[in-house]
């Protein structure tokens, strides 16, 4: 299946490590945000291994749940968890989703339009699935100026060779990252009621080789980058990352802030 994200996925334990600890931290403050109510019909756009899924079940008795994720892999991950009828996961791209216009009642995407090139036609799509009236809500890391974690690796790889340099500028240049991006692509698609905020979060790491070992997966645009890497570059990208971590101070746990951006609108008639 052609895609529309750039998101390398590889295994649901390489996601898990990467992103979807952290992920699942996000998930409480994004729906305290876009809220919900029992008895919607809502799609979890980008759905992953499912950890917004499971989050909104457990905030409700009567919603159902429809998970849509371009990674076959993730899917397959989330409906073996799946435990409750109400959740639904299938394999299907945000630029083209399977289903009908105004379809649900709510439309939630996390950490999914900032890895999609043609966010126009994601936004696009996000806004036929949803009935009129319908809060459709997105959230995307602040890469560049709020996720610190992320640039830690990122400005370390920019030292080891031009390519870390071309996907550091990359990865801090993504759609949709930069203040009021969101809230203009949902003013541009026609949506009402517009509400923009920040979500903070902390992430903490035992040790470097809690932060480190991420990278040595399949999953993730670092972990994509290190694969290219012979082995005096992969040693001297993990030298250089270790020192960013250490900061001075002896191996052990670390927190660093993350910051993403949030957007919430309601879908015209």
């Amino acid at each position: 299946m052609t895609t529309s994200s750039t998101f390398k996925a590889s295994s649901a334990d390489g996601y898990e490590l990467i992103m979807g600890r952290w992920s699942r931290r996000l998930v409480e403050p994004f729906l305290d945000f876009s809220g919900w109510r029992d008895g919607e019909r809502v799609l979890d756009a980008g759905c992953g291994p499912g950890n917004l899924s499971f989050a909104l079940a457990e905030r409700t008795t009567t919603t159902t749940i429809e998970g849509v994720d371009f990674a076959s892999t993730y899917v397959e991950h989330a409906t073996q968890r799946n435990r409750d009828p109400r959740i639904t996961f299938r394999t299907g791209d945000i630029c083209a989703l399977p289903f009908d216009n105004a379809s649900f009642d709510r439309v939630l995407s996390l950490l999914v339009l900032h890895f999609v090139p043609k966010t126009k036609e994601a936004v696009a799509e996000l806004r036929r699935v949803a009935r009129p009236g319908a809060t459709v809500a997105a959230a995307v890391w602040d890469a560049r100026g709020g996720f610190v974690a992320n640039r830690i690796f990122f400005d370390a790889a920019a030292v080891v060779d031009e390519d870390g340099a071309q996907r550091r500028a990359k990865n801090y240049t993504r759609p949709m990252t930069r203040p009021g991006e969101l809230a203009a692509a949902w003013r541009t698609a026609g949506f009402a009621d517009i509400r923009e905020a920040m979500l903070p979060i902390r992430m903490e790491f035992k040790s470097f080789d809690d932060y480190w070992t991420p990278y040595l997966s399949q999953d993730g645009p670092g972990a994509e980058y290190v694969a290219t890497l012979d082995a005096a570059k992969r040693t001297r990208l993990q030298d250089l990352v270790r020192a960013s971590y250490l900061d001075g101070e002896p191996d052990g746990p670390r927190s660093y802030v993350a910051i993403a951006w949030a957007v919430a609108g309601s879908a015209p008639a």
